[in-house]
């Protein structure tokens, strides 16, 4: 990115150019992007109104889905429609407190669906450990708290970011930003001041949600394995392993994309540009993408009803 002498005093427009040196075919690339948000967007739509209209689905691991599900949307949509505006129609300039806006969402999005998956991961837990309180304990109420937290500690984490940039960062170097949305890093590397503070700050929320969520979540999982292993019957065994499948697999995908595009963004400086930019876009898409395959090919009860309703929707 080119830094000039010349400093801006709080631009009122920022200009998103999309993935660098793949500008002459991102009308291309927009292709199979919108496939994907059209996809997770029925996919995820369609997982709603199956858990909602089905009374046998109104259970705390259906419900945490449900919850998946309505994140995945917003999550795609903070950025789908700007990201095509730019592929296809070149509108690259943004307004300043739009830019942190959409930055504010997609982080506290990206808090939430972790904070989520963890929520998922400690239901199993006491639905396989204690399965005879998991009824008592699992509660619609606890649920209901347990979703109200996960958002409030998502939007109070990721505020003092959206703050830090726009009271203590007024000068920029420059107002291009080389990524397809507004992302904290990429906005604070536009500064011309001292943006430590600002940088400490970032990394003190991605390892605070990711390092807590991950404990927790392995070390569910993990006494989850051994309580498996421990059981009886073969039947038995697969049939509470086969009940985490789905949640595991999110879980990996989630992550593993996660931490890749963490890592290439602040020390990944031997990767092209337009690689990290690719991968950070397919982070927040393919999740809300994948979710509802996977949960509608390995969740029994869900997979039943969505034939149903194909079976319903044919007949005469």
């Amino acid at each position: 990115m080119f830094l000039s002498n010349v400093t801006v005093f709080m631009p009122p427009v920022l200009t998103l150019i999309g993935i660098p040196g793949l500008e002459s075919v991102q009308c291309w690339i927009g292709i199979p992007f919108c496939v994907m948000y059209i996809m997770a967007m029925i996919g995820n739509s369609l997982l709603l109104f199956i858990i909602k209209s089905e009374p046998s689905l109104h259970e705390p691991m259906y419900i945490l889905i449900g919850m998946l599900g309505v994140t995945d949307i917003a999550l795609a949509s903070s950025i789908m429609p700007k990201m095509l505006g730019i592929f296809w129609f070149c509108v690259s300039e943004i307004y300043f407190d739009s830019c942190l806006l959409q930055m504010w969402l997609i982080h506290t999005f990206q808090c939430t669906e972790s904070g989520i998956l963890l929520a998922m991961a400690l239901d199993r837990y006491v639905a396989i450990c204690y399965p005879l309180r998991h009824a008592t304990i699992f509660t619609h109420k606890l649920v209901v708290q347990l979703g109200t937290v996960v958002i409030l500690r998502a939007a109070i984490l990721v505020a003092p970011c959206l703050i830090l940039i726009k009271y203590r960062l007024q000068f920029y170097h420059t107002t291009i930003i080389s990524h397809t949305y507004c992302e904290h890093m990429a906005i604070v590397k536009l500064a011309a001041g001292n943006t430590r503070v600002n940088k400490i700050y970032g990394l003190f929320v991605a390892f605070t949600v990711t390092g807590f969520d991950l404990t927790f979540i392995t070390f569910s999982y993990s006494q989850i394995f051994v309580t498996v292993f421990h059981l009886p019957q073969k039947e038995a065994r697969l049939k509470a392993f086969n009940t985490c499948i789905a949640h595991i697999f999110v879980f990996l995908q989630l992550y593993l994309l996660a931490f890749f595009s963490f890592f290439t963004h602040r020390f990944g400086s031997h990767i092209p540009t337009y690689i990290h930019i690719l991968f950070s876009s397919m982070y927040l898409l393919v999740p809300p993408f994948l979710n509802p395959l996977v949960y509608g090919i390995k969740t029994k009860q869900i997979r039943t009803n969505v034939v149903k309703m194909c079976c319903l929707s044919n007949s005469p």
